[in-house]
């Protein structure tokens, strides 16, 4: 007996992680028989990530100037995006919302609503400068992502580890749910390569490419990252001379192309609540040299190694060893395609759908906000 037709309305951004999550996810759920109306908020994508999704029956994609919350951390833009999500929501007469980020929950959707926790500015602050956010701003941001968290039907992280983070900062009235990402990429890999790869936003603290950059002196290897560099931002051993080799912002298949002919793919990074580009590297048979943190620990416990991401001369002599011992690296890269099995998309789309199910079964709890009154 199949499960029946669902209306769904999801929000996302267009950059990085959060896309990937919203449009596997979104894909899958048509693909299932649901209908989604997918709306972007922030950026607008780029031709051909909309291209991508033109052929899914199924699936609208609505796209907005909507202020993506930690662009927007005194709530200006709340308001407009009440009124505009509302509208949407009338339009398309969802029986589920789910957002991909926290303070939306706030606007009362008047139907069951989920909040997807993929990130969030306070436990980057923490992990990254080891404080919280002292600026005035970031505590209304704060007070805005409780609210979300408290106004959600239910709410999810994609590691035990960051759900613990969440719930242990923010205190929602209600427990989260652990649901890994998940992804559905060909297992074909090229020929392997002699060169390490990393990838992120490059002037990102969270990243600790900063630290790489000094590892990578003494490595007979190439080193290369891919992901944008702001040169205000980046660090003298970035901007400057360095062992380095910057590929720019590549489009997400050329990413994976990249991926399937590195040997190495290295993660230093003091934060990821998942780190779905290390998915994508293990599909393509990279292996793996990650920070030693609870997310990534969880993640890829004996199928990959681990450092302490501020220790450079570690990192170094790992990447140097890796560069020589040939049968230790073909274990890693095994390893690592073996554990990448059991984050598949079929395993997260099926555990939304009971958690969606779930929900719908619960009438939705009205939202109490006192914010509540900026989308009348």
């Amino acid at each position: 007996m199949s499960p029946p037709e669902r209306r769904i309305l999801m929000t996302t951004d267009a950059v990085g992680g959060v896309w990937t999550f919203a449009t596997a996810l979104s894909r899958a759920l048509c693909q299932s028989g649901h209908k989604v109306t997918l709306v972007t908020m922030g950026p607008r994508p780029g031709p051909h990530q909309l291209e991508a999704l033109t052929d899914t029956r199924g699936l609208t994609v609505e796209v907005t100037d909507l202020a993506l919350e930690w662009m927007d951390p005194e709530g200006e833009d709340i308001p407009r995006a009440c009124d505009t999500l509302l509208r949407v929501a009338d339009r398309v007469r969802p029986d589920l919302v789910h957002l991909n980020s926290f303070r939306e929950a706030i606007f009362g959707f008047g139907v069951p609503t989920l909040v997807a926790a993929h990130s969030c500015v306070g436990s980057w602050w923490v992990a990254c400068r080891d404080e919280v956010p002292l600026e005035a701003r970031w505590h209304m941001y704060l007070h805005y992502v409780a609210g979300g968290l408290n106004a959600a039907t239910c709410w999810t992280a994609p590691t035990r580890a960051y759900r613990d983070w969440v719930e242990a900062a923010y205190r929602p009235r209600s427990t989260g749910h652990a649901i890994w990402n998940g992804l559905s990429l060909s297992r074909t890999s090229g020929r392997k390569e002699p060169f390490v790869l990393a990838a992120g936003r490059l002037w990102d603290e969270a990243k600790n490419l900063t630290a790489l950059a000094v590892a990578a002196a003494d490595i007979p290897w190439e080193v290369r990252v891919a992901g944008p560099m702001q040169l205000a931002d980046a660090a003298p051993c970035i901007k400057g001379a360095s062992p380095l080799v910057h590929l720019g912002q590549l489009s997400h298949e050329r990413l994976l192309a990249t991926m399937r002919h590195a040997s190495i793919f290295v993660a230093p990074a003091v934060y990821e609540p998942f780190g779905l580009t290390v998915l994508e590297a293990a599909h393509c048979g990279c292996a793996l040299v990650l920070s030693d943190i609870p997310t990534f620990r969880e993640l890829w416990d004996d199928a990959a190694v681990f450092v302490d991401p501020h220790d450079t001369a570690a990192l170094q002599q790992i990447l140097q060893r890796l560069t020589i011992e040939t049968n230790e690296r073909g274990r890693l890269q095994a390893a690592a395609r073996k554990r990448a099995a059991r984050y598949s998309l079929k395993g997260m789309v099926g555990d939304y759908q009971r958690l969606y199910d779930a929900m719908l079964e619960e009438p939705a709890a009205p939202c109490a906000s006192p914010e509540m009154e900026l989308c009348a």
